[in-house]
């Protein structure tokens, strides 16, 4: 085992590196430092990224069962439980009867989970801009539009697809 503090040869390095510009890692780190940027500016409200878009999602959708919210946010069903669970217990969120039918469940958002949404709104446009301070306005736009064809093309292959309407974002 190498100490950490020793430096790689200049193959190692080149390893390394090799390591640093692969896709996934790249997409892994940005995801890390998304996320990091949107617990920054919300870190008093308390809310993580997946519980935002659960909230989001329930603003804009009325009437949804856990699976079709999972299907709009791209969350598997399990994922999707232990986070309203999460909303619940914080009461932003509630589980009605559907009347309907009986056996399924809506997940409604309370007037705390607007009130936390109303909140939310100005922190996460904050790190969303400090997403994109990196680039001029032209590339961010141009960042937004390859990650957008980059998920919308394999997003009906991943395990956990976005769906809307039925069909496969």
């Amino acid at each position: 085992m190498k100490h950490p503090t020793h430096q790689p040869d200049t193959e190692e390095a080149a390893g390394i590196r090799s390591l640093y510009n692969r896709p996934g890692f790249l997409l892994r780190r940005a995801h890390q430092i998304s996320v990091s940027l949107f617990m920054e500016a919300t870190a008093e409200l308390g809310v993580t990224t997946t519980q935002y878009g659960v909230l989001l999602i329930l603003h804009h959708f009325e009437g949804l069962d856990q699976i079709s919210l999972a299907k709009k946010v791209g969350l598997d069903r399990s994922t999707t439980g232990l986070v309203l669970k999460k909303l619940e217990q914080k009461g932003l969120v509630v589980r009605t009867n559907d009347p309907g039918d009986l056996r399924r469940k809506i997940i409604v958002l309370t007037a705390r989970g607007e009130r936390m949404l109303d909140k939310l709104t100005a922190p996460a446009a904050n790190a969303q801009a400090a997403a994109l301070e990196p680039f001029s306005d032209q590339e961010a736009s141009q960042f937004k539009d390859l990650l957008k064809r980059f998920v919308e093309f394999y997003n009906a292959s991943t395990r956990a697809p976005i769906i809307e309407d039925g069909d496969v974002v």
